[in-house]
């Protein structure tokens, strides 16, 4: 199992899947396809004949239940769920994974980038893995453990099943989906035509993390329409957008920034600004784990964009702001044997269970309001996004004992 769930890892994280953000097709990038179809052809390799790849790359699989049909009926069918993309704020093409054998401590440097280290004074849990093999980028790229370290678990999952027909289970469905990284992951899903019951993503960071809350979200732009001239005759004539875009980005609070937040807390973070005196652009997220506060922050946006269109009446500014996706908890709690099975699983693999809120979303928040009640378990994958990314493979061997814990305690609950 283990040279299974690592080589798999491996394989993957080289085969480029960035997808790209203010892209209409699905999938943004082409290129997702190459991994996808590698998954297809090994599922099939395994004997999982009901595996087909949509036109939007979307991977899709069922495995029967190796039960008799009365048993296979009492038991709810499990999806789980994976992304084939990678974050576009770090490059992850030509990845080159490096294995740091028995991590003893200390700083991790990273071969070709000298000035990057992983840190434990940065990232205290690394020294939860002293012993472990640990993968790393080499300091180039982001790893891609978000989300082939989830993928990479749940495929060799299915193998030890196919391998040890021992283990019952009931009728197990896979997706792997596009996009997620860029907030379109189940665009081109049509849930209900999947037919499960209820849905666990493998997309958290931490070994043992179990998660059932991601924020509430909202994002958009807001245009800054000026006029330009020759500066020298300027004078009552000249709307310079970039000076309304800098006392306009000034009005988001600092101290509910990403960088001042941390837990329940959320924020505001405009993250792409771009113009010129004709036209000015600053494109934002907004982030709460109420939804009530996150509409009084929608609200507070509006009202100094209406503050600042006050200011400057000669120039032109259009918001732009909508919902991207709703804490998931509201969905979740009304089954809560999810979360007390998912522990229990977690628990059975000899670790404790770390429970996190997602700073962040999933797949899930989205799958949880179309009717698939969808948690998050880890993967242990860390630092994603980032060229210091890492993933101990201690870690990624429990990630596949959990997935079948979990499936199998589907059975003891459901026939016992």
């Amino acid at each position: 199992m283990t040279s299974d769930v690592l080589d798999r890892f491996l394989k993957y994280v080289k085969i480029h899947t960035t997808s790209k953000e203010d892209e209409k097709s699905i999938p943004s990038t082409k290129h997702q396809f190459n991994l996808a179809k590698i998954l297809v052809q090994e599922l099939k390799d395994l004997g999982i004949a009901d595996t087909v790849l949509t036109e939007n790359c979307y991977v899709i699989a069922t495995i029967p239940s190796n039960l008799s049909d009365e048993e296979a009926q009492k038991i709810p069918i499990i999806c789980f769920l994976g992304h084939l993309d990678t974050s576009p704020e770090e490059s992850g093409e030509n990845v080159k994974p490096q294995i740091v054998k028995n991590y003893q401590g200390g700083d991790i440097q990273l071969l070709n980038n000298p000035d990057l280290v992983i840190s434990p004074q940065e990232t205290p849990a690394l020294l939860k893995f002293i012993g472990s093999d640990i993968v790393t980028s080499d300091g180039t790229t982001l790893l891609g453990g978000d989300d082939k370290a989830g993928i990479a678990a749940i495929m060799a999952s299915i193998s030890k099943l196919k391998s040890n027909p021992e283990i019952k289970h009931g009728t197990i469905k896979i997706v792997f989906t596009p996009d997620e990284e860029v907030g379109r992951g189940v665009d081109g899903l049509d849930v209900e035509s999947l037919n499960a019951d209820y849905g666990y993503t493998i997309d958290g960071d931490e070994m043992g993390v179990l998660e059932s809350e991601t924020f509430n979200a909202a994002g958009g732009d807001i245009l800054i329409s000026g006029f330009n001239c020759h500066p020298g005759y300027a004078k009552d004539k000249m709307v310079n957008a970039i000076r309304i875009l800098s006392d306009l980005i000034q009005l988001f609070p600092v101290n509910e920034s990403p960088e001042m937040t941390e837990g329940y807390e959320g924020y505001y973070h405009p993250y792409v600004i771009s113009g010129s005196v004709n036209e000015a652009k600053i494109k934002f997220i907004i982030r709460d784990f109420d939804y009530t506060i996150l509409q009084e922050k929608i609200q507070e946006v509006k009202d100094f964009t209406d503050e600042i269109q006050k200011k400057y009446p000669s120039a032109k500014i259009k918001l732009t702001i909508k919902e991207s996706y709703k804490n998931m908890k509201y969905k979740i709690d009304e089954v809560p044997e999810l979360m007390e099975y998912a522990e229990e699983a977690i628990k059975r693999s000899g670790i404790p269970v770390i429970k996190k809120v997602i700073r962040g979303g999933t797949d899930g928040a989205r799958l949880s309001y179309q009717g698939l009640p969808t948690p998050n378990i880890f993967s242990g994958a860390m630092n994603f996004h980032s060229k210091k990314e890492f993933v101990p493979v201690i870690a990624l061997e429990k990630s596949v004992e959990t997935i079948i814990n979990l499936i199998q305690i589907f059975v003891e609950k459901s026939i016992e």
